[in-house]
């Protein structure tokens, strides 16, 4: 008869802070060799077709302003292809807006006396949702069709730091806690605002301690000596009104938890984006979610949160339109939410996968690493999706 081996015991304590240090070391060690210490993250060049695609003009026009030598002069290639960077793309944004032949300023597309500052809460309760990947192609979206966005990471997870250049493991960066906690240690929002690598778009970045918000809340709700704490759903749209005159839009990525920091969120939003995957389980947690965000705001409406939108939508992603069983539940969700889901929905795509090995998202990557149809296709859904909400922003401000 075999004995089997008795399983050694161990500490699980120290067993996950020595994996956690393993894995610590080893990115470090790549991070070194793929994305040395002093380099920063950089943006490729876009093409005419890709600028005039932004711009909304033709590549005739922009054609004629090169010969003519206004604006920006593109960088031309040995095989005569010229391209603009994204700041010379916000160059020729700028003169067209002056020196364009229409009296219409359509070219800068800021905000106007009036407009309020467009807060858009990215959410979900269950991972796997694209929630992130939505997040991040729509701040750098808005940046290059002419907006001044910021991007706040609210996931204690990062990710979306990470596509920016990010972190969180290694760098040391601040987070909006900082600007949201409730000790004397309270920062300005302008204090942990970054640059990106691209131009018009800023980004908050995430790191762990954005966890602490989450306890600290309840206790600050217990001292009798401040409201702070039980008016904690206005912290960040106390926080975002020390820099509301820097942007036209604020792109919040929420943690998947119906946590404080996702109803501080909900509360300074101006819209809500909520992304679902159409499968059968998926569909099933967002109804939880939904029943049970629904109730909560109910609860802090009660102690004085305004939470009034201009907007909200539901956004089918990682769709494969070959799927039938997606097909019939993305019919399914149409039966009852019509008139609230996108049109477009965000095709699963091995491009926009890809990008994400590097962390990269699809307008950062060199169209030559893919197919062309791979390519044109997940461009094309991007495109549509964050066409479709930049015209919910503009109906937002009154305009067309």
């Amino acid at each position: 008869m075999n004995i089997a081996m008795r399983l050694p015991s161990f500490e699980f304590d120290d067993k996950i802070l020595e994996h956690g240090a393993e894995i610590s070391r080893r990115l470090n060690q790549l991070r070194m060799e793929k994305f040395p210490p002093n380099a920063a993250k950089t943006l490729r060049t876009f093409s005419m077709a890709e600028v005039a695609h932004y711009l909304g003009v033709s590549q005739n026009n922009l054609k004629r302003l090169h010969l003519e030598g206004k604006g920006p002069m593109p960088d031309q290639a040995v095989s005569g292809r010229r391209s603009y960077t994204a700041g010379q793309m916000l160059e020729l944004r700028h003169f067209l807006d002056q020196h364009g032949r229409t009296e219409v300023k359509k070219y800068v597309p800021h905000r106007k006396p009036g407009d309020k500052l467009q807060v858009i809460a990215v959410v979900n309760f269950k991972g796997g949702s694209g929630k992130t990947t939505t997040a991040a192609h729509l701040a750098q979206h808005l940046a290059l069709t002419g907006h001044r966005v910021l991007a706040i990471d609210l996931d204690p997870q990062a990710s979306l730091s990470a596509l920016h250049g990010f972190q969180p493991e290694l760098d040391r960066n601040l987070s909006l806690y900082e600007a949201i906690r409730y000790d004397e240690e309270r920062r300005s929002i302008a204090d942990v605002i970054v640059p990106t690598n691209f131009p018009g778009l800023d980004i908050v970045p995430a790191n762990l301690e954005l966890q602490e918000y989450e306890y600290d809340t309840p206790l600050a709700m217990q001292d009798k000596t401040s409201n702070a704490g039980r008016q904690f759903f206005l912290r960040i749209a106390k926080a975002l009104s020390e820099v509301d005159d820097r942007y036209d839009v604020v792109v919040v990525d929420c943690p998947p938890q119906l946590g404080y920091l996702t109803l501080t969120a909900m509360s300074a939003a101006t819209s809500v984006l909520i992304t679902v995957h159409p499968q059968m389980l998926d569909l099933m947690s967002m109804s939880q979610f939904l029943l049970m965000l629904g109730g909560i705001l109910k609860t802090i409406k009660g102690a004085g949160a305004q939470i009034q939108l201009d907007w909200f939508r539901y956004l089918i992603t990682r769709y494969e339109p070959t799927d039938i069983p997606q097909a019939q539940m993305v019919g399914f969700m149409q039966s009852m939410l019509a008139g609230q889901i996108l049109e477009h929905p965000m095709l699963k795509s091995t491009a926009i996968s890809d990008a994400g090995l590097t962390k990269q998202t699809l307008y950062e990557v060199e169209k030559s690493a893919f197919t062309r149809t791979t390519y044109d296709r997940a461009m094309e859904s991007l495109d549509g999706v964050n066409s479709e909400i930049v015209s919910l922003i503009h109906r937002a401000w009154g305009r067309s």
